[in-house]
């Protein structure tokens, strides 16, 4: 029979053995489950959704991803970081695994809404002159006040994101002005030269440099306040479903003209609250049409800080 001496040393040896029994029981399940990750949890099919400029073959192609790549090793930023890149169009791109052994990859992509042209390619919108008329004020009181996704290199669409507040002096030096019109979506990434029958709103008074399709629209310093006022502008076109009635966008040093539904000059500061204004001009059209025709053609002023909207018509 064994003393209770034996018997204490028995259990106080099994004490210090049971940390140590459940430390390498953890370890040995965390390797089953790395090496089951590894051995089954295989792509085999990739699935892409959302997508119409791109074809499937295209995007998949980008990625880089392949058949036999493990599911949870794949970096899904790296991945999204290169398709942005390297396809211009794609303004996001979602990426989720469906287990056992499918990758779903979701796109949304930019639309061309604007064409801006290089230094001497294009006309300037000519202003019409402004003659002595009743002004038309519209009612101030319409003026009125995406769990396993990729989007990591981004969208950037405010201008503190773009390149001519990041980039050096140095590095702005040596940048080449375009020589060629470019296309541009509502956040200001560059997509592509414009082909010559081009639709676009034409964008006047800026001069992208070393423009390169799948990046940022870059300006000179100087011309920051432009490309912030452009911006604005673009997504509130966008925003009040007025990009398609919007023909052209003349950026000055100090105001904006707009050519809309091709008879309207309007003209706007260049710094301020692009969304306001550009509710007082809806706001203003009807109003101006049901005084003086449906027809009727001129100028919108909404540059003064008293008056919401004045218009002059030819």
């Amino acid at each position: 029979m064994a003393s209770p001496r034996n018997k204490r040393k028995r259990k106080r040896g099994k004490g210090r053995l049971g940390p140590l029994f459940k430390l390498l029981c953890a370890g040995a399940v965390a390797v089953a489950l790395t090496m089951g990750a590894t051995v089954f949890f295989q792509v085999e099919t990739v699935a892409v959704t959302g997508n119409s400029r791109y074809s499937q073959e295209e995007i998949i192609k980008a990625t880089g991803i392949q058949t036999g790549d493990n599911l949870f090793r794949m970096n899904k930023y790296q991945i999204a970081h290169q398709v942005l890149q390297g396809l211009p169009y794609v303004e996001e791109l979602t990426i989720r695994r469906a287990l056992p052994s499918t990758i779903v990859l979701t796109v949304k992509e930019w639309d061309a809404v604007a064409r801006v042209e290089a230094p001497g390619t294009s006309a300037v919108v000519q202003t019409v002159p402004q003659a002595p008329a009743e002004p038309v004020q519209p009612d101030s009181s319409q003026a009125g006040d995406s769990a396993d996704q990729s989007q990591a290199a981004g969208k950037q669409s405010a201008a503190g994101d773009i390149g001519g507040d990041s980039s050096s002096e140095d590095t702005q030096e040596d940048a080449k002005p375009a020589t060629q019109a470019w296309l541009i979506s509502v956040g200001g990434k560059l997509l592509e030269p414009a082909p010559a029958d081009s639709t676009a709103i034409s964008v006047t008074g800026i001069t992208p440099l070393s423009p390169r399709a799948g990046e940022m629209l870059v300006l000179s310093q100087e011309e920051q306040p432009k490309l912030t006022a452009l911006l604005a502008l673009l997504q509130g076109l966008e925003d009040y479903d007025m990009l398609a009635d919007t023909a052209s966008i003349a950026l000055g040093d100090t105001h904006v003209e707009l050519r809309y539904l091709d008879r309207f000059t309007v003209k706007l500061s260049l710094v301020g609250d692009m969304d306001y204004k550009l509710q007082a001009l809806k706001a203003a059209v009807p109003e101006a049409e049901k005084k003086l025709g449906e027809q009727t053609t001129g100028t919108f002023d909404l540059t003064q800080e008293s008056i919401t909207a004045v218009y002059t018509p030819d």
